[in-house]
């Protein structure tokens, strides 16, 4: 099956519009289409064919929107690189991902593996070129097609490439918006990695919708909350860190009445915090999906933000959801399927033959759904604590941690314990000082005995991947010696 092409669909309904935000220059839809027409123009004059698999390496900016659409319009797949990664990391996944070019910028050539690779291709020379050597756009888009891959955060192990079509993007947008509902105000505020889904699904949406998204180069809370007072943003998707940063800096202000929606993803969120966003009269609107779902499966309806507090919701209006493999308290892994889910791994036919089952996607998270079927997610399965039996969840226990006012972050991991097996050991980073015995009283106060941390540990800052996600296996690095 095939759809319009939609960014010359839109260019063309309603070319006038602000399409992006950015950093020095401002977009409207049909100067969206013609930069992307350009600059595919360059990369096709510089050897790029249909079909490649093109690496960027970039920076959040509006140069980044256009060349994804630039992409698109040549029929490549963009594969996304994580510009935190390390040069053995990047080298891994260009070989693994059979990219053929690189698109970067000045600041990441020096490590940029270009070995791999048959070019690398600067970003100020794609954006040198004449509206005379343009590509002509492409009618269509074939749904099936493989429009980007992106990797997955490896928080447990090496990375897997995942392959996202045209119709997972299209069909998330859709899901989304019968959900979060559409304004012709909207303005979708992007301060997360485009490079991933959630950054991504921006970019596709604003096309789809036929709104505007705001372009920040990193997180800066101040200048954000400076703009949703103004009203200069309607929704902002945001992981339970920046939320925290955001009304902190906030103080005793308030968002403007055009701000709308606070899409909280990226892992279960501390319920001290939904508490402080209701005080604040902060819309949160809690989310679970990944990669493999191209962002949202599960998000919270607007009318029960307030009465499931810490539910991620239900299932999308195209997508369904069904826990497996359950225990006696309902709890088991979380399986989805819908047209967003991703059709499988790059080059990974073993992982694909474990996660995918008739037509089921198995998450590899864990949670459970209460008697009205809303979802609520307790951690993943392989973060999993058994201690003398017992299943402890990690982010159980950093749920209460995050409620002590001093703990700013929180991280807990299993270590080897001679009786129990396992015990948890507890990572925390502080906004001042505070005794380690405080913190485990605070735990006492609040837990289970057998799910107490065997120790806590203060850092100056815990171990975050680009989807500031914790990354326990750098945890386990920094255990004191025994």
């Amino acid at each position: 099956m095939k759809v319009p092409n939609w960014l010359v669909q839109r260019a063309s309904q309603t070319p006038d519009r602000t399409a992006v935000v950015g950093l020095e220059r401002n977009y409207t839809f049909r100067e969206l289409l013609n930069e992307s027409l350009t600059v595919g123009g360059q990369l096709r004059d510089k050897g790029v064919r249909p079909g490649d698999h093109i690496g960027v390496l970039m920076s959040n900016s509006e140069q980044m929107v256009v060349l994804i659409h630039s992409l698109q319009q040549l029929g490549c797949v963009c594969v996304l690189l994580n510009t935190r990664l390390t040069v053995n990391e990047l080298s891994f996944q260009i070989q693994n991902a059979d990219i053929r070019y690189i698109c970067t910028e000045e600041s990441f050539l020096t490590y940029c593996p270009s070995a791999d690779v048959e070019a690398i291709l600067m970003l100020q020379e794609l954006f040198n070129g004449s509206e005379q050597n343009s590509l002509n756009p492409r009618t269509e888009f074939e749904l099936t097609q493989t429009c980007s891959i992106m990797y997955t955060s490896g928080t447990t192990g090496r990375p897997k490439g995942v392959l996202q079509t045209y119709e997972n993007h299209w069909w998330s947008a859709i899901g989304s918006v019968l959900n979060l509902g559409l304004s012709d105000k909207d303005c979708w505020l992007c301060a997360v990695p485009l490079y991933h889904i959630s950054g991504y699904s921006i970019v596709m949406r604003s096309v789809i919708y036929g709104i505007a998204m705001k372009i920040y180069r990193e997180f800066e809370e101040e200048k954000i909350n400076e703009d949703l007072e103004v009203g200069k943003g309607t929704i902002i998707s945001v992981v339970a860190t920046m939320a925290s940063r955001l009304l902190a800096q906030l103080e005793n202000r308030s968002y403007s009445p055009l701000f709308r929606c606070f899409l909280l993803g990226g892992g279960p969120a501390p319920i001290s915090l939904l508490e402080q966003c209701k005080t604040y009269g902060i819309p949160v609107y809690q989310t679970y999906g990944m990669t493999e779902t191209c962002s949202q499966i599960v998000t919270l309806p607007p009318e029960y933000s307030l009465s499931k507090l810490g539910s991620s919701g239900k299932p999308l209006f195209p997508c369904q959801l069904m826990i497996i493999n359950s225990n006696e308290h309902g709890e088991g892994e979380i399986a989805v399927k819908g047209p967003n889910v991703s059709p499988g791994y790059f080059k990974q036919q073993e992982a694909n033959k474990k996660a995918y089952h008739d037509g089921w996607f198995l998450t590899g998270d864990i949670g459970y759904l209460d008697e009205e079927g809303f979802l609520y997610v307790i951690d993943r399965r392989a973060d999993l604590i058994i201690s003398g039996g017992e299943n402890i969840y990690p982010a159980e226990i950093e749920n209460i941690l995050h409620s002590h006012p001093a703990v700013e972050d929180a991280g807990v991991i299993g270590i080897d314990h001679e009786k129990w097996g396992e015990v948890p050991f507890a990572f925390v980073s502080v906004r001042y000082d505070v005794n380690k015995q405080d913190l485990l009283k605070w735990c006492e106060q609040h837990l289970a005995k057998y799910k107490l941390p065997h120790d806590v540990l203060i850092l100056d800052r815990l171990p975050r991947n680009a989807s500031n996600k914790i990354v326990r296996r750098d945890l386990v690095k920094k255990l004191p010696r025994r």
